[in-house]
């Protein structure tokens, strides 16, 4: 959040010093903002502020409203009220159904887009702090504006009326407009981008599963992206965030992070929002797949029990015990761990996070 605020009142300053206005600057570092690996978190941030900062300009908007300017001219200001409508309506409505809308929706857009919008105000003082446009036209362009904005609500419910009774339009040709490219999410949406992450994701890409990497750690968000993967700095433990990166879309989660508590929230997180999505955590032992298996996930994967059953392996074999002998017993104690695990795994779903070593015969079975 610092951050971002201070990105902002940079750009700003910055803006100011170039002779623009401070909220031109401002506008501008949001934009820069928003095209960043950070975007889906700062969103989050600023969402309680929303509507505090919107019935901010809403009271602003309504207290430059002058009732007695409007009375004195009120054609004038009535004929720029409606001629802004009619002016931006003419240029969106063509514009609208050039990207395959149909009439009635092209109308509808036009209609609701037509009034002034919040930056108006910005620009027209702007104009009027550089004697570029005369203060009482200003004053009447702003109070046209005002007005505009006040009767979008009006005109949003007489359009929608409208294109009711004259009935849904014929949907254009597929041939005839241009083709709506909509944002899919990937297929599965890794958290975290370590050394399991990373290998992870290799793996994903090698069999052509588009994949989506989450991470809190801002030099690993970087890192990713210069390697042209789809990436988003974030939480992936809180809700929100997970619903902004489209999780009702994707196929699969793989929880690759080290942290035990935090590989938890994430699992209770997606399962909040889910409970058909493919889920598959790394886990700390075998207690804590235990637990990833009540909270829900569809397998969790212990990363000491395969290391040290391949340690205690070549510990053995480099001390002298029969080959044979070594590979049975890593085998019995595998099944061991397999089987304790099955118990917490989804009902009608073995557990498969440990690999199979074929079973060499032992040395007395060879006798035999």
């Amino acid at each position: 959040m610092a951050a971002s605020l201070l990105v902002v009142l940079i750009s700003g300053q910055a803006a100011v010093m170039a002779g623009l206005s401070m909220a031109m600057g401002a506008f501008v570092g949001g934009l820069l903002l928003a095209e960043t690996e950070y975007r889906r978190e700062i969103e989050l941030m600023i969402e309680p502020f929303k509507g505090l900062l919107l019935g901010l300009f809403f009271v602003t908007v309504g207290a430059r409203l002058d009732i007695d300017a409007v009375m004195a001219s009120p054609v004038l200001v009535l004929a720029l009220a409606g001629g802004l409508i009619a002016l931006k309506a003419v240029v969106v409505y063509p514009l609208a159904r050039l990207y395959g809308l149909t009439r009635a929706g092209a109308l509808e857009v036009a209609a609701l887009l037509g009034p002034a919008g919040e930056f108006a105000f910005v620009i027209i003082d702007e104009g009027m702090g550089r004697n570029l446009i005369d203060p009482q036209i200003g004053q009447a362009i702003i109070l046209a504006a005002i007005i505009s904005l006040f009767l979008l609500p009006v005109i949003g419910t007489t359009v929608t009326r409208f294109t009711k009774r004259i009935g849904p339009q014929k949907e254009a040709e597929p041939s005839a407009a241009p083709e709506i490219i909509t944002e899919v999410p990937n297929d599965v949406l890794v958290v975290g981008y370590g050394r399991v992450g990373e290998l992870v994701t290799d793996m994903l890409g090698r069999h052509n599963i588009s994949f989506t990497i989450v991470d809190v750690n801002p030099k690993v968000t970087s890192r990713a992206r210069s390697q042209n993967l789809e990436t988003w700095y974030g939480d992936a433990s809180n809700v929100e965030f997970l619903a902004r990166l489209g999780l009702e879309h994707r196929k699969a989660v793989v929880v690759t992070v080290s942290n035990a508590a935090f590989t938890d929230n994430v699992v209770k997180a997606v399962r909040s929002l889910r409970d058909d999505i493919c889920l598959i955590a790394r886990a700390r032992d075998a207690h804590h797949a235990e637990r990833l298996y009540e909270l829900g996930v569809t397998d969790a994967v212990p990363e000491t029990i395969e290391a040290s059953l391949q340690l205690a392996e070549n510990t053995l074999v480099d001390l002298g015990v029969p080959m044979g002998l070594v590979l049975a017993s890593i085998h019995d104690k595998r099944d061991e761990f397999r089987a304790r695990l099955a118990v917490h795994a989804p009902e009608g779903r073995g557990t498969r996070v440990l690999r199979t070593t074929k079973r060499e015969p032992k040395p007395t079975e060879k006798a035999v």
